[in-house]
């Protein structure tokens, strides 16, 4: 690809960011960065979601990962279904009663100041690490196909990349990001879409019948594995799928922002069903568009890379059109920066309140001041996070972030399932001892569990086990709410 013709297309783009967020970032109250003075269009919001939630990882690491796993993670994507539906019925209406900002408040009001601080900790540390990683892979993408060809080494690639994230996003937060997400999702969809018709007319495929047809007859499609010791198990990948959706999403402060902005619950839940539909579509297109890419690669002899990671990104800027390389990168762009952008304000907002109660201790003036500061912190942590996962990562990018998943969410998901589903009170003070043993004792039982339970080998659903492990440690210091310590000592 000529990398003029990148740089034109890539500066276009980002000056429609910016013009969205001046279009956006006007008129602004103290709340505007962190609740979008709860305003947005539900439709607005469950488009933009879906980009959100697929990010650079599902655009190139699913299509490559067909390769190696056949159709196996769409049994994730059916159980999301499940957690989707948990969201909107017992999540939403519990946030919406309780009129949050940050989500993280419900453990204070549930347990006490050390669960609180704890359940907002896991998720920065959560977000941190899973957010550098979808971003060190479209920096690793943009390096191979323009800073190269300049000389500019890989921390400049990804000093280039956070700060435009923190240039569209430091004034108008979550406001700004409704409908940047919405933007960058319709080019995601785009470059799918160019990429699918494209592979389609030179495999000689006439119709999107013969397209299903021949994705559909090839070993790689094959969806279902029922062999109780895989990894890629059915049942393992589904409940895991309903489990990731529940902590990724619905105890995940970043995305439960964008819902909150609705005008009401009704609105919220109505963005979630009808987000939840479209998106399994998206997930079985990108699987189909894996198919296509590898029999495109057997038919034109091509040595595939040593990566699957780097299967989609290698053939659209190598061997497709200029045109469908222009949108190839519009859409790897879009993708990790739909992401990005509201993880940073999520984490700003997660922070602001949940550690310095900036709603209750600073006046509006010094509030925004301080709120910008803690934005900027955030956007070079993320940096020196991107080139540290650079230097130790050996897998699968989409293997990376589930697992990263598994160790810090499963925390979340013992104390929110514990706060939903009983009624004890615990002390409090023990909590953030619970909370890394769980990992620790999880990671312990995983790495020995071929040899503890006859050849069994975890897989996504190692987040269960974590978040079964951190419910049982609070069982251990439960109380009752009429004993002495309730006041969440």
């Amino acid at each position: 690809m000529d990398s003029n013709v990148v740089v034109i297309v890539i500066t276009s783009y980002f000056l429609l960011l910016f013009l969205i967020s001046w279009l956006t970032s006007r008129n602004l109250t103290a709340d505007t960065f962190f609740t979008g003075d709860r305003q947005s269009p539900w439709f607005l919001v469950a488009f933009g979601m879906i980009g959100a939630s697929l990010s650079g990882v599902t655009f190139i690491s699913v299509p490559g990962e067909v390769g190696n796993s056949n159709f196996y993670y769409f049994q994730l994507v059916l159980g999301y279904t499940v957690g989707y539906a948990v969201i909107a019925k017992v999540l939403l209406p519990l946030y919406y009663r309780l009129e949050l900002v940050s989500i993280y408040a419900y453990l204070e009001d549930r347990f006490g100041f050390w669960s609180y601080k704890t359940g907002a900790f896991f998720f920065i540390l959560s977000r941190t690490l899973g957010s550098s990683i979808r971003v060190f892979l479209v920096a690793a993408v943009l390096q191979l196909i323009l800073f190269d060809r300049w000389g500019i080494p890989f921390w400049g690639a990804v000093l280039i990349t956070v700060t435009l994230i923190w240039l569209y996003t430091f004034r108008g937060g979550i406001k700004t990001v409704v409908w940047t997400d919405t933007l960058q999702t319709l080019f995601m969809l785009l470059a799918v879409g160019v990429s699918m018709v494209l592979v389609s007319r030179e495999l000689g495929i006439s119709g999107v019948g013969e397209l299903v047809g021949m994705v559909a007859d090839q070993p790689y499609s094959r969806i279902f594995d029922w062999d109780w010791r895989s990894g890629t198990n059915f049942f393992k990948q589904f409940f895991s799928g309903a489990f990731i959706v529940i902590v990724m999403t619905g105890l995940d402060q970043d995305m439960m922002q964008k819902n909150l902005t609705c005008r009401n619950l009704k609105d919220a839940q109505k963005n979630m069903f009808w987000f939840t539909n479209i998106l399994v579509v998206v997930n079985l297109i990108f699987l189909a568009l894996g198919v296509l890419l590898y029999l495109y690669a057997a038919k034109n002899q091509l040595m595939l890379p040593e990566r699957s990671d780097d299967l989609y990104p290698f053939l659209a800027t190598s061997y497709f059109s200029t045109f469908a390389g222009v949108v190839f990168v519009l859409g790897i762009t879009a993708a990790a920066y739909s992401s990005a952008d509201s993880t940073l304000t999520a984490l700003t907002t997660s922070f602001c309140y949940d550690f310095l109660e900036i709603n209750k201790r600073y006046e509006a003036a010094a509030a925004v001041r301080i709120r910008k500061q803690v934005h900027l912190g955030f956007t070079l942590l993320m940096f020196f996070v991107i080139l540290a996962f650079r230097w130790i990562n050996d897998q699968s990018v989409i293997n990376a972030v589930f697992t990263i998943a598994g160790y810090t969410y499963g925390p979340l998901l013992g104390l929110y399932s514990f706060g939903l589903f009983t009624r004890f009170q615990v002390r409090d003070k023990w909590v953030p001892y619970l909370a890394l043993l769980a990992p620790l004792l999880s990671f312990l039982i995983s790495y020995q569990s071929e040899q503890w339970l006859g050849g069994y080998r975890f897989g996504f659903e190692l987040l269960i086990l974590n978040g079964a492990l951190m419910f049982l440690g609070l069982l251990l210091i439960r109380q009752k709410p009429n004993q002495e310590g309730t006041s969440h000592t």
